[in-house]
């Protein structure tokens, strides 16, 4: 697995370089800045990039804005986003697409080698890895609570594949439905999860969090 790794701390660039190749992956580049992770992105359109939210030249939001620019370029390209807190817009903004490859981690998931690791590969298979604590947060209620109560098991298989970055199309093939009956499903889903006045990409968003962060849950240590 090709991956790109956007940081600007030396010690954890480099222990994630050292990381990534003692599982046997391919460091592309290791850049310390926004600019030089875009160049990155775009150059070497890797399997997948972990990138630091906050970037020089400015330590705002570089690092997600070169994330964001490089899937408009290449839709699809897989990121996993590291931040030191929740940032609930940021996180927001990243799954708007619902392309799927998509991951956003606190930097202390990077102290589990095995943990992290797991993460990178599901994001660059195309799935999702979001942090609990960033899951519950968007939600507004605590990691723990079981939103899927109410859901078929149909209904939970589609929402599960929604959560993979599927399509409706896709799910549809996948399930050997319709589309038009992936289409219902959704719409009972978003129905039941309380979700049916929002936006629909809002409402997709928000039903894949739920499902994750029942399905994921926290680490046994409750974060």
């Amino acid at each position: 697995m090709r991956i790109v790794v956007a940081e600007d701390l030396f010690l954890l660039r480099d222990g994630m370089v050292r990381l990534a190749e003692a599982y046997g992956h391919q460091v592309v580049a290791a850049v310390d800045n926004g600019p030089a992770a875009l160049e990155a992105l775009l150059t070497h359109r890797p399997d997948v990039a972990i990138v630091d939210v906050r970037l020089p030249p400015t330590f705002s939001d570089e690092g997600l804005q070169a994330a964001l620019t490089a899937r408009r370029a290449v839709p699809g390209l897989p990121v996993l986003i590291l931040s030191q807190h929740v940032e609930q817009l940021y996180a927001r903004e990243l799954l708007a697409d619902g392309l799927g490859g998509i991951g956003y981690q606190l930097k202390d998931r990077v102290l589990d080698a095995g943990q992290f690791m797991d993460a990178v590969q599901r994001v660059a298979d195309g799935g999702t890895a979001l942090d609990p604590t960033v899951v519950a947060k968007l939600l507004g209620r605590p990691a723990r609570a079981d939103p899927l109560a109410a859901l078929t098991e149909r209904e939970r298989s589609v929402l599960a594949l929604m959560a993979e970055g599927l399509s409706n199309a896709a799910v549809a093939a996948r399930l050997f439905l319709s589309e038009g009956s992936v289409s219902k499903y959704t719409t009972t889903i978003f129905a039941k999860l309380g979700l049916a006045d929002a936006e629909d990409t809002n409402r997709r968003v928000r039903a894949v969090l739920a499902y994750l962060a029942v399905e994921r849950g926290p680490d046994p240590d409750g974060r």
